[in-house]
């Protein structure tokens, strides 16, 4: 690896019960802000989307923390079993604080559909947290079940939140999610990614999504 590339490794933070495993993406010239990302119920931090986007927030600037939830951590396959979702909190809000220790400014918490969800209930419950959100395909219910509605704590989000959705996302539509977004008495932003599903891209297309969010995400952000 050239001088000049950002720097991968392995993470480990067992200090705090649950503990913070995943990968450090630290940047040749970083800005001095921070990015926790997860993963959805279905994968793990090593999804090509949050391998990709980590990549490209870290080449941003952003020293990048892309970990797997406790559930994650202690099962490899599966989704996450009932009663995950204190634990997995419990470990995004660990991974906050060892980012914390790790940048000198602002940090941000944000993650794909159940991750990206895990991240608006913690920030929820604690305004002061992070310093803003990102979130990748939010699930506003479960597949072809809009009676399902996910969004009973989004009154009570505070926080900054940029929304990625596919506007083919079918734990959500546009207009689902534009409603969605009415609740939230922070600053929000929707960017949809035309044509996407819930994975919001495929191998070929990735790559552009990337940019696209990560342009957003600057945007959103800019002081």
């Amino acid at each position: 690896m050239m001088a000049s590339e950002p720097r991968t490794s392995p993470y480990l933070d067992n200090f705090r019960e649950p503990a913070v495993r995943g990968f450090l993406h630290t940047p040749e010239n970083p800005s001095g802000d921070g990015l926790v990302i997860t993963h959805g119920a279905g994968a793990t931090c090593e999804s090509p989307l949050l391998v990709a986007l980590a990549t490209a927030f870290c080449e941003s600037g952003l020293t990048v923390l892309r970990c797997d939830l406790p559930f994650r951590q202690s099962r490899p396959h599966g989704p996450p079993q009932r009663g995950s979702a204190e634990r997995d909190q419990a470990g995004l809000r660990n991974a906050v604080n060892a980012m914390r220790r790790t940048v000198a400014r602002r940090v941000f918490l944000g993650g794909h559909s159940y991750g990206g969800r895990q991240s608006t209930m913690l920030a929820a419950a604690d305004p002061n947290l992070v310093d803003g959100l990102v979130l990748l395909s939010y699930p506003l219910h479960p597949p072809k079940k809009p009676e399902q509605s996910r969004t009973v704590h989004l009154p009570d989000l505070r926080t900054p939140a940029l929304f990625v959705h596919g506007s083919r996302d079918g734990m959500g539509s546009i207009e689902e999610i534009q409603e969605a977004l009415k609740l939230i008495p922070a600053r929000t932003e929707l960017v949809i990614v035309q044509r996407a599903g819930h994975e919001l891209g495929s191998k070929k297309t990735i790559g552009d999504v990337v940019v696209f969010v990560v342009e957003a995400f600057q945007k959103f952000t800019a002081e």
